[in-house]
């Protein structure tokens, strides 16, 4: 097919058909029998022409450039038509290059499809795109590239611009979308319109963007927003140049505010909850000439109906924390940027400052409120650091670890709470959960609580990953080494109130000597797995866990091994699993890593396991599981049996000895007392008790004396075949002390016959239980030898007065 294009000259207008860049000249333009590969028809020109191919298309684009000159006469104001017609169905850009003068300006007013500004780079959907740049002087300012179906409406420009629209082969596009008109100078370098109807979000870039915005240049968006939604400011990326004059800043001009213009820096948390339209400037300013930098904004601006709640605040009293930071944000921040077209959340510290992420530190209070229809979206975390440098002054101290109810009561599900504890070299760190106790979350025990601890052991060259635990356990007590993390994580709906129960303590404690010791009770009623750190990549090299497991002395542990063997082949050194029971001269099992590990086997004390590792041969490192149950102690049948047999020997060997002592009872000669002359003998505080001297009273004078000795001649003469006499006095020949003898107790007293009727009767006597006698038994056909070696051996022929109630019948 031929085709002609005729331009008048008054047009100014020129059409360029050439190949598209980088491709073959598989197609040609034959004009008049003349094959050529680029055509240009200037004003004035009838050109008629034909393609050498069916699908010129695919290699040849169109360009349509008209000049307008308004600085030396009437501009054509009013809507722009695309001319000339009849061209062939090719990608076109039709070019528009008005000459202003800077004292005017330049209107581009678009129709009912507004625009939407794009990133460089990007493309449009329906590969229909606008493209603004101002002239002033010789310099051009790319304003921007937009796409049509936005929100843009109007472009101010300074003096001249040139506007560019591109459309594909396909779309038989007939109109430009834009019409011309003349302003007055708007003294800035752009004013970009924008209305926002309903609720809406949209992204706007500073002119030249990526690269830097013009040195000491002032443009201005303007937003048309209904005065019953609220719009906010976000700024996503920008970057600020060298200033050697003024300063960069941003200036807010919103309707009904005292303090107009409101002004901003960059970095400063942008204006937010505005209620209708509001003007935002960017200013730049003098650039140092040796580095100027790069001033350039991208920023969003989001308009939306009014909460129900925006009005409610939360209060966060963070008053009385230290070292706690909460960050209030979207779920999956800050890996995961959501989408500009997402629906907004926002959070606010007062009416007017408000982000999609907010931080609050501890020291201050604060009064929250949110900007979002689904509550559900927004997560909170908060870390809290605890250091100790001196064990001195922190040994004693207890540290709770539970989220601070600041942070429970808000209406925002807690993601994750991290405890940062941090102490010296020769401080360690004991973690314990005195009620609650923790299960450490395995393969055959998995945690279904609705939050668990993560537990990490640091230091600067290894990381040690202590595990999972959750509350509802038997660990009683954690002991660990270096720097430790703790996180707080929740799971389903997670949130963490005051009904849930948490007790998680932390203290500092000195240096202990393995990099971790577990304190283990395990629960009667469930069989406890325990397995070592950093599963499944398993323990580091020459690293050492121990597990102390106590053991109820009214119960039986019972220890089992998950596996044969722990799997691993030494490089250098050793590994190890010890047990040993805590007790006295316990035995001690030990198994090398080549050794087969111990089987099932029965615990009756608290024991101890250790696992010792050393340097692998090979990447496998030491992972090891085992498990305890607990029941309580089966007494064996036979001890029983041995124990009553055992109780009935002794029941016979008594019944012996009480008739053997009834018989020797009806034999044995009468009891009397002897006075041992070496034993103080006085009574304390019983002063006054005998009122005469020793010389003057009776209190020497026996009421038992002994006939084995008073009579023991009579015995030899008889061979001891004589009864002595009875009641037959014999003077007392030894030293007579300043104090006399406690007298013996009543019970073995006989009837004395007082010297004088008128001595006064003597004080009754309450504590002669303390005295010190003895009372010796002769035995029937005792020879005087045997006599003698009972004096020497005093423990064979002496019973103690007191322990022998039964005599009393051999004085009476």
């Amino acid at each position: 097919a031929s085709f002609t294009i005729s331009l008048h000259k008054a047009d100014n207008t020129t059409v360029m058909i050439k190949l598209k860049p980088g491709l073959p000249q598989s197609c040609r333009i034959r004009m008049k029998n003349v094959i050529m590969s680029e055509l240009k028809i200037k004003p004035g020109e009838n050109v008629t022409f034909t393609f050498t191919c069916t699908t010129p298309e695919k290699y040849f684009i169109t360009e349509i450039q008209k000049n307008i000159d308004c600085m030396s006469g009437p501009c054509p104001f009013g809507e722009v038509h695309l001319y000339p017609p009849g061209l062939p169905r090719l990608n076109r850009t039709y070019i528009w290059d008005v000459k202003a003068s800077t004292k005017a300006g330049l209107e581009l007013k678009f129709s009912t499809s507004w625009l939407r500004q794009i990133e460089p780079g990007d493309t449009c959907p329906d590969s229909v795109s606008y493209n603004i740049n101002s002239c002033i002087d010789k310099a051009t300012v790319n304003i921007g590239t937009f796409c049509r179906n936005g929100s843009v409406s109007r472009v101010k420009l300074l003096g001249g611009a040139v506007m560019s629209l591109h459309l594909p082969w396909h779309l038989p596009l007939t109109t430009s979308g834009f019409n011309i008109a003349n302003r007055a100078s708007i003294k800035r370098l752009c004013i970009i319109e924008s209305i926002l109807k309903g609720e809406s979000s949209i992204t706007l870039m500073s002119p030249n963007y990526p690269l830097g915005f013009p040195e000491d240049e002032l443009m201005t968006w303007q937003f048309v927003i209904p005065p019953s939604m609220r719009a906010s400011v976000f700024f996503h990326n920008y970057s600020l140049s060298n200033c050697e004059r003024k300063e960069e800043r941003v200036e807010y001009y919103i309707p009904g505010s005292p303090s107009n213009p409101e002004v901003f820096k960059l970095s400063d948390s942008q204006p937010a909850n505005i209620a209708g339209s509001f003007n935002m400037s960017l200013q730049g300013c003098d650039q140092d000439a040796q580095n100027p930098g790069i001033l350039r904004l991208l920023f969003q601006v989001v308009v939306q109906h009014p909460q129900v709640d925006e009005n409610v605040t939360h209060l966060v009293d963070l008053s009385k924390e230290k070292n706690v930071t909460v960050t209030i944000h979207l779920a999956g921040w800050p890996s995961h940027i959501p989408l500009m077209s997402e629906p907004i959340c926002l959070i606010c510290k007062d009416p007017r400052t408000c982000d999609r992420v907010l931080t609050l530190t501890s020291g201050a209070v604060y009064r929250i409120s949110f900007l979002c229809k689904d509550l559900s979206r927004l997560r909170i975390t908060a870390e809290k650091g605890i250091g100790c440098m001196d064990i001195r002054w922190c040994q004693k101290k207890i540290y709770s670890l539970s989220v601070p109810k600041a942070i429970t009561r808000l209406p925002i599900r807690l993601h994750k709470f991290i405890w940062k504890l941090l102490a010296t070299d020769m401080i360690n760190i004991e973690i314990t959960s005195p009620s609650l106790k923790l299960q450490q979350h395995v393969q055959e025990q998995r945690c279904n609580m609705s939050y668990s601890y993560s537990i990490v052991s640091a230091t600067p060259e290894t990381e040690l990953n202590v595990g999972v635990f959750c509350p509802g356990g038997s660990i009683e007590k954690i002991q660990m080494r270096n720097n430790i993390t703790i996180s707080l994580k929740t799971f389903g709906k997670g949130l963490i109130n005051e009904s849930i129960p948490q007790d998680l303590k932390m203290s500092f404690v000195p240096h202990i000597k393995d990099e971790c010791i577990f304190t283990v009770s395990p629960n009667p009623k469930a069989k406890v797995y325990l397995q070592t750190p950093n599963w499944p990549d398993g323990l580091p090299p020459y690293v050492s866990i121990s597990w102390f497991i106590a053991v109820p002395s009214k119960q039986t542990a019972r220890l089992g091994f998950s596996s044969d063997r722990m799997g691993i082949a030494c490089e250098t050194g050793r590994a190890y699993v010890n047990i040993k029971e805590e007790t006295l001269g316990a035995e001690e099992i030990v198994r090398r890593e080549d050794e087969l590990l111990p089987q099932p086997r029965n615990m009756l004390h608290s024991f101890w396991v250790n696992v010792s590792n050393c340097r692998p041969v090979d990447r496998t490192q030491l992972t090891l599981q085992f498990w305890v149950t607990l029941a309580d102690k089966q007494i064996d049948l036979g001890i029983i049996l041995a124990v009553v047999a055992g109780a009935a020997v002794l029941t016979v060997i008594g019944l012996a000895v009480c008739c053997v002592k009834k018989k020797k009872k009806k034999t044995q000669n009468p009891m009397v007392g002897v006075y041992n002359s070496n034993v103080n003998t006085q009574m304390p505080g019983k002063k006054g008790l005998f009122r005469k001297e020793r010389q003057n009273n009776e209190s020497h004078v026996y009421a038992v004396i002994d006939d084995a000795v008073v009579y023991g001649h009579l015995l030899k003469e008889s061979n001891g075949s004589v009864s002595p006499e009875v009641d037959v006095y014999r003077p007392f020949d030894g030293p007579i002390g300043s104090l006399p003898p406690s007298p013996p107790p009543f019970s073995f007293r006989k009837d004395i016959k007082r010297s004088s009727k008128t001595e006064e009767e003597p004080l009754p006597l309450t504590d002669t239980d303390q005295d010190t006698y003895t009372f010796a038994h002769q035995k029937s056909g005792q020879s005087e030898d045997s006599g003698d070696a009972n004096k020497k051996d005093k423990r064979d022929t002496s019973v103690p007065l007191l322990e022998n109630k039964e005599q009393d019948s051999l004085v009476e």
